[in-house]
This record gives structure tokens, sequence and C-alpha cells, in this order.
């Protein structure tokens, strides 16, 4: 049995050591504050000649700026929310799940400074909450394929494989949607991002849900900035590895003859989501000088989806059959492939690809209604800088 002497002992002893711990941590804590105090995010010029002045962590932007992302979770999203976390932004990231799918993003901003809440796309009044005190709204949200789902049916096999959201659905009414919502709250800004291959005459149904889509944005709301962005690259791309991944999932790996410019002949000109992310932090931070712009976001240099294939495969070392395919076939294969849940390719992605990838209006470098990434002092970063960087996995 321990005697008194010893229990006391033992006790002084924990006693000592938790205000040890105590002091270590406050110590900590102030020389992170000190320093945070004094280390701040370098400046970044603008095409105006200004700079863009920024906190750091732990500190409060831009008059407490806040900002709601809808498609946060997105390839793209959670690049945008790293940048606005770095300095200081408080951060509105709406999801349709749990919000431990999200948990990810939390990392990006400071403790206290990011909000994960539940909304319904077809639900306005949670999407009005969800928006609710924000300064600016970044829309994300797409899709590359129309989602389906197994729903009951009153006659034999008593199932029916639905469409879950049209593209119709996730670019033109829920963007509508939001527009509104921000218009009814007095939204201070609304940043829309769409695509260059958004097109109301376009064989596409995708591109030309993405024409629609800004047109309902702008009469729901006055002036909103539309960003159109080209084909995107990096870490999760649906365009290197897309490539990547057919050698390996595919017998062969089409390439699809349209009659432009032979088999794999349409141009694109692929931007890197980097890029991307850092002209939609701009904007936000300048919104003011960028309302009701409309920038066409892509790459320095075109390349046709052929030479793409050849660059993934020259990077990754793989030996792929490459085959020619006539557009009237793949477009039978794309629409079989496009019932399974997580289609490669479906009959709409064949129309897109069989057509110049390319912005369809005139960016004014001088600085006007239609604006680049030039404008914003963003120099494109070149594909084969970054390929390598995650295409290297592939390699046997």
């Amino acid at each position: 049995m321990i005697s008194i002497r010893y229990a006391s002992r033992i006790q002084s002893t924990i006693s000592y050591s938790r205000t040890t711990r105590t002091r270590t941590r406050t110590l900590t804590r102030t020389l992170t504050r000190s320093l945070s105090s004094i280390i701040t995010r370098p400046t970044k010029n603008d095409t105006y000649g200004d700079t863009l002045e920024f906190g750091g962590r732990n500190s409060v932007a831009s008059n407490d700026l806040t900002v709601c992302v809808f498609g946060a979770s997105g390839f793209l999203g959670k690049y945008l929310c790293s940048d606005l976390g770095q300095v200081g932004v408080k951060g509105y990231l709406p999801n349709r799940g749990c919000e431990m799918e999200m948990r990810h993003l939390k990392p990006s901003f400071d403790l206290g400074r990011s909000w994960l809440p539940f909304y319904s796309p077809r639900d306005k009044d949670s999407i009005r909450q969800v928006i609710a005190d924000a300064d600016i709204v970044v829309n994300l949200i797409g899709k590359n394929y129309e989602t389906k789902v197994l729903n009951n049916a009153k006659s034999f096999p008593y199932l029916s494989y639905d469409v879950n959201y049209s593209f119709t659905e996730a670019h033109v009414t829920v963007p509508k949607l939001i527009a509104e919502c921000c218009t009814e709250l007095g939204t201070k800004g609304l940043i829309h991002v769409s695509s260059v291959a958004a097109d109301t005459d376009s064989p596409s149904a995708w591109a030309r849900s993405k024409a629609e889509g800004e047109k309902a944005v702008k009469e729901a709301y006055d002036n909103p900035v539309i960003l159109r962005s080209s084909q995107m690259f990096g870490p999760e791309d649906k365009l290197l590895n897309w490539y990547a991944i057919a050698a390996t999932a595919l017998p062969f790996v089409p390439l699809i003859d349209s009659g432009v410019g032979g088999p794999g002949g349409a141009l694109t000109k692929p931007v890197y989501m980097g890029d991307v992310s850092d002209a939609l932090f701009k904007i936000i931070m300048k919104y003011e000088r960028y309302e009701g712009c409309t920038f066409e976001v892509e790459g320095g240099e075109d390349i046709t989806h052929r030479e793409l294939c050849e660059f993934t495969y020259d990077v990754t070392g793989q030996n792929p059959r490459v085959v020619d395919v006539p557009k009237e076939v793949m477009e039978v294969v794309g629409r079989g492939m496009g019932m399974l849940p997580n289609p490669m390719i479906t009959e709409d992605m064949v129309e897109l690809w069989s057509r110049d990838y390319v912005a369809g209006l005139e960016v004014d470098e001088e600085g006007g209604d239609v604006l680049g990434l030039k404008n914003l002092d963003i120099e494109p970063t070149k594909i084969e800088k970054v390929a390598f960087s995650y295409l290297h996995r592939f390699r046997a």
C-alpha cells in the first residue's frame, strides 16, 4: 500500500509537470502570435500597377471578407479554398451530404474561420441560409456527365435507371437559384465559373447548358463576373489522367476522327488549375474592379488531342494501342458506356472532344469587358512543367 507521504510526493510531481506544460504552451502561443504579426504574405502586383495587400494567417483579411464557395470540394474548389485561407478569409463551404466529407478543407482556414453547412440544390431556402451574410459567392458547381440512380418502378423489372441531376439542372437551374438568392440578400458580388466551350448552338448538351447557365445568371443578378475556363490540367484532372488511365482500363485508346484536322485533330488550350485558382483569388480580392467582366481563361499553347495523347505516354512510358475511330462509332460506344455509374466516355464527351475547345470571345488585353489571364498579371503555366509531378505514378 502506498504511504501518504509517497502519494503526496507523486501528486506534487504531477502538479509541477502540469504547470511546466502550461507555461510551455503559453510561451509557444505567444511566440506564434508574435511571428504571425510580423510575417505576412508577399504582395502581388496586378496589371494596373498597384498592389494587393494581404494579411497572413490569424489575421482578418480585407475588412473581414467572407466568401461562400459552392462546389468547394471539387477539383478547382479545394485549391481556391487553400488560397483564400492563407490570407485569413472566412469561408462558407456548403455541402450536399455530411460535413465530414468536407473536413479536408478545414486546415485551409484558421480555427473558426470555416463553416460547412448542409444545403439542398433544389431548396431555395437552404441556399439562402447558406449564403447568409457572405460578401462574395463563387459558384463552381458542374458535372461532366449526367448522374443516374435506380428508382422503383410499377412494372417488371420494378426498377428504373433515371437521371438524378441533369446538365440543365446542374448548370442552369441551380446557378440561377444561387444568383436569385444573392440578389434577394444583397450580396456584394457573384462569380460564376463556366467554360470557353459554352455555346447555345453546340451539338454538345454539356456546352449548351453552360451557355444557358451564363445567360440565366446574368438575368438573375446584376453584373456578375463570368469566368470561362478551358480544359484544366493538374493532379486530379480528367484530361492527361484520362489518357493515362485509358491505357490500362481500355483495350485501346481511341482518337476521334471527326473530320477536323484528322483523328484527334481537335484543338484545345489546356490551362493549369493553379492559374485558374489564382485568377479567382485575384478577382475576389479586387471584385469592385472586375465587376461585370467576363474572363476567358486558357493556356498559352494550342495543342491537339493527338499531341496530348503522345505527350502523356512520353511522360508515363506507357505503350498502349492507339486507334483512330470514326466519330459515329465513338458515339455508339459513348452511348453504351454512358449507362455506367462512372463512365470514362459518354456520347456527349465525344461531341465535345470532336470540336475545337478554345475561347469564343476576343480578349482585350488593354482592359475591357472581356479579359484574360494577362489582365490579372498571370503567366500561363506550361503543361510540361507540372505534368510529370502527377503522371509519374503511371510509370512502370
